[in-house]
Formats: structure tokens, sequence, C-alpha cells
């Protein structure tokens, strides 16, 4: 292989150990390289757990929101191959047997929740419909012989997909895969699988296979193709054409993973070729609404203690709004955030049920409390009570762990109300024009934790526009909202609920009303407009709209304006009561996690700036005494790349070879304590030499420079600055 470097070297390749390398798991960030705590090992039992509740979760949510697009999708698969009792002189039936059975599966552009949602699909369909099912992607497919040995090579191979009872038919299908490979083909795999269906209908009923085609119709093969947009629309094309001409002896089925649109079949295929396609449109769920199951089932919920914070929250929205629409790495955010917060919060086993609770903090040690009190939501909970209250929490440490106890069932309250509270405020503010407080939950919810919502211009314009809303709107979105207060089934919110009641019997009770008699405003009103049909010079016109102004000013407001007044003053009530910052709440540092920095650093990371802070300093990384330096300077014990690229910062658009040379080797040679003027004199140790061509090596392969055709001896600087 010819390389472009600035030097041509000699390459090994290592063969893989045979043995396993030891690596690290999640337990050993816990013991911090010293004896393990009975409090470490709570803590990390805790994460453990709760993020597995969590994971099953959010797997059920994955099921429950494909479930309907799967149903429809095995339905079409079953109907894809007409039965053997079919009408053999009916057109559909002769139009269907020329034609491959397409599904366009319309994934979107969350490229990493495909992969999840596939296999879900593969599994759904060994389960239930047929053991033939192959996954194919585009860079395994690049010809058409490479797509027809991965599909011989998983059906003849068995991937250990098959079940105990097939393990006698493993080695025949391992000596078949081996005798065709060398010739695969479309009519290797026609033979295949009609010696392996007669097996399967020969085999006793008294073994079970799962499959809901035994006797009607053979099992269809189905050939999955992931990434439908990085195939070679040539490689495609030629498949089809074959795989066509065997439709009648093969139940083919073909599902198209398409990222875009459907529109990208027909710029693949040729008329030709997708003529030869009976194509089904199936479309998943939209990414942003699977984001909003799995914020509902993983934050807005107070089934898991764990909560982030308004800046933690708002990191993961951005990465999922500008880089990648995945919800499945969103998750994988918050379950960052979850570690996070059980490694650097000392107290965060106390984050746990609330039935489990009160045994943990029967059990703190003294130098718990400790901690306890040094939390700064507990120091302000303190400096509000009582001068003997003080000295107890401060000083008594089991009336701390009474209050404890006490102010985490509160905070658990706390929460419960507040969810509830909040999805009541988003019902009424998603539906405004151009959605002052966000068109969804998430947006509202990150606007509350930062500050007090009520406090921002926004809620004002929102309530404002809500004055003007008509009333079938209005008794809509309180039927809604009286439907969320009860499923929440706490005390506090009952009055509240009984409330809205009350409001909807009085919108009920408008309608059923008689017409009252026009109040004595609106007689002046009628007699002033009648007053205008009749003749009259200008001073009397101006008077008369006068009046008419001041009466309308002094018109007294409707029944159903008071009634909707009385409505938003209530949800503004609710919102100011229940919807208070969580940061003034004590010991809301246990369930919270705030540190956006580190979660930003570790999600949204800045390669480049990482690399240049690296090469100028090393000692950031290498934490060694000795590579410390002042700004600009060059340290003689840093490695020869950072002496390199320091070097390199002080030339211009071309570098000299020769001249980096001769500055490294002055470097170096000081280093180690040399004579510099044997250089002036030309006499550079190859050592020396064969250090400063690899390390130009290393640089060119991170991309500081490359070679130039302008000058020979003269390398291009492809960066300005440093770090």
């Amino acid at each position: 292989m010819a390389t472009s470097s600035v030097s041509k070297g000699c390459f090994v390749f290592k063969p893989k150990d045979s043995k396993k390398r030891k690596t690290s798991t999640t337990a050993d960030y816990f013991q911090k390289g010293k004896a393990v705590s009975e409090n470490d090992k709570l803590r990390f039992s805790s994460y453990q757990s709760l993020w597995q509740q969590m994971k099953e979760e959010t797997e059920r949510l994955q099921e429950n929101l494909n479930e309907k697009m799967f149903d429809s999708f095995i339905s079409f698969i079953k109907k894809s191959h007409v039965q053997v009792n079919s009408e053999v002189n009916d057109w559909s039936y002769r139009m269907r047997c020329s034609e491959i059975p397409t599904a366009a599966l319309v994934l979107g552009v969350n490229v990493p929740d495909h992969e999840m949602t596939v296999q879900s699909l593969s599994d759904l369909l060994k389960q239930s419909l047929t053991p033939y099912v192959v996954c194919l992607q585009g860079k395994e497919c690049t010809t058409v012989k490479q797509v027809l040995q991965k599909i011989l090579k998983h059906l003849m191979g068995g991937n250990g997909n098959e079940e105990e009872e097939e393990e006698e038919e493993d080695m025949e299908r391992s000596v078949d895969f081996h005798q065709i490979k060398m010739s695969c083909s479309m009519a290797s795999l026609c033979r295949w699988y009609n010696t392996v269906a007669k097996k399967s209908t020969s085999k006793s009923p008294r073994k079970k296979r799962k499959s809901l085609l035994q006797h009607e119709v053979a099992s269809p093969i189905v050939i999955i193709f992931k990434d439908l947009e990085s195939f070679l629309p040539k490689v495609l094309q030629d498949f089809i054409i074959i795989a066509s001409n065997y439709i009648q002896r093969l139940p083919l089925v073909l599902v198209f993973g398409i990222a875009t649109s459907p529109i990208i079949i027909h710029r693949m295929l040729s008329h030709s070729v997708s003529s030869l396609l009976c194509i089904e449109l199936f479309q998943s769920l939209p990414c942003i609404d699977h984001l909003a199951a799995v914020i509902d089932k993983l934050v807005l919920t107070t089934k898991f203690p764990f909560k982030l914070s308004g800046k933690v929250l708002q990191v993961l929205n951005n990465i999922f709004l500008y880089h990648d629409f995945s919800a499945k790495n969103f998750v994988k955010g918050f379950q960052l955030s979850l570690l996070e917060h059980y490694y650097t919060q000392p107290l965060s086993f106390l984050c746990c049920a609330l039935n489990e609770t009160n045994a943990r903090v029967h059990h703190l040690s003294h130098d718990d409390c400790e901690l306890i009190r040094q939390l700064p939501s507990l120091m302000g909970y303190v400096d509000h009570q009582d001068s003997e209250k003080q000295v107890e929490l401060l000083t008594n440490d089991q009336y701390l762990k009474t209050i404890v106890q006490t102010l985490l069932t509160d905070l658990h309250v706390y929460h419960k109300n507040y969810f509830a509270v909040l999805k009541c405020l988003h019902i009424f503010t998603s539906s405004l024009p151009k959605y002052p407080l966000g068109k969804q939950i998430r947006e509202l919810y990150i606007t509350c934790l930062e500050s007090n919502v009520w406090e921002i211009k926004d809620y004002s314009s929102a309530f404002q526009l809500l004055g003007m809303m008509a009333k079938d709107e209005l008794v809509c979105l309180l039927q809604k909202c009286v439907e969320v207060l009860q499923s929440s089934e706490h005390k506090s919110l009952a009055q509240a609920t009984q409330t809205l009641e009350d409001f909807l019997a009085k919108f009920q009770k408008l309608d059923d009303a008689p017409v009252e008699d026009v109040e004595d405003g609106e007689e002046n009103i009628t007699e002033s407009q009648r007053s205008l049909q009749k003749k009259t010079d200008l001073y009397q016109l101006q008077k008369t709209l006068m009046e008419m102004k001041v009466l309308k000013r002094r018109k007294k407001p409707s029944r159903f304006e008071c009634l909707r007044m009385d409505v938003l003053q209530f949800m503004d009530q609710l919102a100011r009561q229940y919807l208070v910052s969580p940061d003034t709440q004590p010991l809301h540092e246990l369930v919270y996690f705030k540190d956006a920095s580190t979660l930003r650093r570790h999600l949204n990371a800045a390669p480049r700036a990482a690399l240049q802070m690296a090469l100028s300093n090393p000692y950031y990384y290498l934490k060694n005494e000795a590579l410390k330096s002042e700004g600009g300077t060059i340290t003689y014990a840093a490695p020869d790349i950072c002496i390199i690229y320091k070097l390199h910062l002080e030339c211009g658009r071309l570098i000299n070879l020769y001249d980096w040379l001769q500055a490294f080797a002055t470097v170096v040679c000081a280093a180690e304590g040399k004579d510099p003027d044997e250089i002036n004199n030309g006499q550079v140790e190859e050592v020396i030499h064969a250090r400063f061509i690899r390390a130009v090596s290393e640089l060119e392969f991170l991309g500081f420079i490359k070679s130039t055709k302008r000058k020979t001896d003269h390398v291009a600087r492809l960066t300005w600055g440093g770090f």
C-alpha cells in the first residue's frame, strides 16, 4: 500500500491476542482507587437498580410506539404471497406473481435509532412469522456477489437463531454453505430453500415452529436493506432483476429502510426495475413524538426520583435538535447524567424510591449528617427556623434524620403536584398563536426550571391571548385539565379538580340560561346608533361618537367573560403556587443533576480544541511537573510532537523542513545537555533526524501540515494560531 506521507515506512499490524483484555466496568469508577465504603456500594447498587428500571421502561415504550406499524407490516407480509388455492386465471394473481412484494419503511433522519427499530422488527418476524430474515448494510454489499453471499451465509449458516430442535441440521447447512460459497447464486438459494421447505413440512407436528403459515404458504424470505440510500443503484437494480426471475419459486419479500423520502426509490431505480416491485409504504413515528414520549416516561414522572436541571435538559435537547434527532442518544445522555450524579454526589444513595428512604435515612452516620448540613438548600431551610430548631438541626443527628425523612416526602409530593400543574399549563398554552411558552412540553419545563415562569414576558402574553379564547375551546381545555389532575390522585390537588369541575358546570349553565334583558348601557348605545341614522351636522356627529365610546368603556362584561376571567385567574394561581423553582426546595441537590458543563464536555466534544490543548500544553493531560511552562515557551521535556507543533506555530504559510530540523535539533540537544554548536556545522545525529521525521509525519497525520508542490523542501501549514 502506497502512502502520501512525508516519510516512507514499514507498518506492522499485530494479530489480535487470543486472551481477552480486562476492561474496566462501571463499578471500577466508584472505587476511586481506594477502599470502597458501604455508601459507595449503596450508590452503585442504587444506580444499577434505577437504570435497569428506566431501561425496561424505554424498551416497553419503544415496543408500544412501533406496535401499530409492526402490526400492519406483519399483515402486509402475510398477504404478500397468495394462497395455494387461488385462482390461476385471476388477473390480480398473475400480476402478484410477477412482482416482488416490497415494503418501503420510512424511518426518518434519526439514523442512530434505525438499528434499534430494524432489530426489533427482525426479532418480531422471527418470533411470529418466518425464521428466514436477512439484514443487509450498504457498506458490506458493494457488488451483487457480496449481496448473495451475505444472504446465503446468513440463511445457511444459521447464526444461532434457530431452536435447539434444529441442531442436527446445523452441520448439514454448514457443509452446504461451503460447497455453494464459490458459486453463490439465486439458483443455489432456490435449491437450498426447496430442500429446507420439504424437511420442515415432513417434520412431526409435535415439534412446534413459530410460524403462522405452516400449511398454506411456506415461510417467506425477508431481506431487509437497512440503509437504502447507501446502496449502489447498479447493485440494487441487478439484484432486483435477478430476484424477479425467481419470484415464482422463492417467496421473497424486500424491505427498504429509508431515512429521507420514498422518492429515493424511483431516483435509484429505473422505471423498468421499479415496475418489478409491488411497493407498500410504512411510516414510523416521527422522532419529535418519540422524544416527547421518552421525556414523559423518564423525566415528567415521579416513578423515578432522579431529575435533571434546566441547563442539563437544555444541553440534551440542543444535541437532539441540532445534531442527530436521536431519541436513543437522548436516553444515553440521560444515563450519563444519572451515572455522573451517583458518582459525584456522596449523598446520592438517598436518591431512591420513597419506600426505601426511611431505612436509608435511619442508617445515616455522623459524617453523612454533616454532609447533609452542608447542603446549601438545607442551610437556607435552617435559617428560616426558630432558634431552638436551628440548634437541634445543627447538633442533634436523630432530630436531623426525622426532618430529612419529612423533607424527602415533601419533595416527592412537590414533584407530583409540579408535573400535574405543568401539564395543565401546557394544555392551555400549546395551542396559542406563535407558541409564547413553547409548543412542546419540554420547552415549557425548561423555562419553569430556569426561573419562575410567571416572571417572564411571554407568560403575560400567553394569558392575554387566553383572554380572547372562545367558549368551546376553553371548555375543551378545561376537560383535559380535569383528566390530568384526576390522574394525579393527590389530596392537595383534589380541591383544584373540584374547582375546575365547577367551572365546567357553570359553562354548561350558560347554554341553558335564558336570554337576559338588555342592560341600560346597551340601550343607550342602541339609541346613539339610531341617532346616527338621522341627519345631523359635524359637531353633533362628533359628540355622538364620543358618547358611544364612553358607553362602551362603561359597559359591563358578560357572564361568559367574567367566567373566563375567573378561570384564567385560577390557572394563574395554580402556576404561582405549584410551579415554584426546584432550587427553593430543601434537599433538592440529592435528586437533581446540575453539572451541565461535564455533560456537554462528554457528549458534545470538540476534538480540534482538545488536540491543540494537548500539543500546546501537554501538562494538562500528562500531569508531569517537568512539563509545566509559561505561555509561548517550549519545554525541553515535552514530547517531540509538542516541540514540533510549537515550532511550526512560529512559521508562516510555508515551512522550510531544513530550518525546522535545525530548530528541533537545537531544542533537543539543549534538553540532553549537548553542545548546540555541533548543529551549526550540519552534524545532526541520525537519531534526532529520525525523531524529527516521525514527529513531522504524526503532525501531518493529524492534519496540521501537508506536502506542497510549490517547493520540494517545504511543507504547507493548514492551521493558524494556537489554543
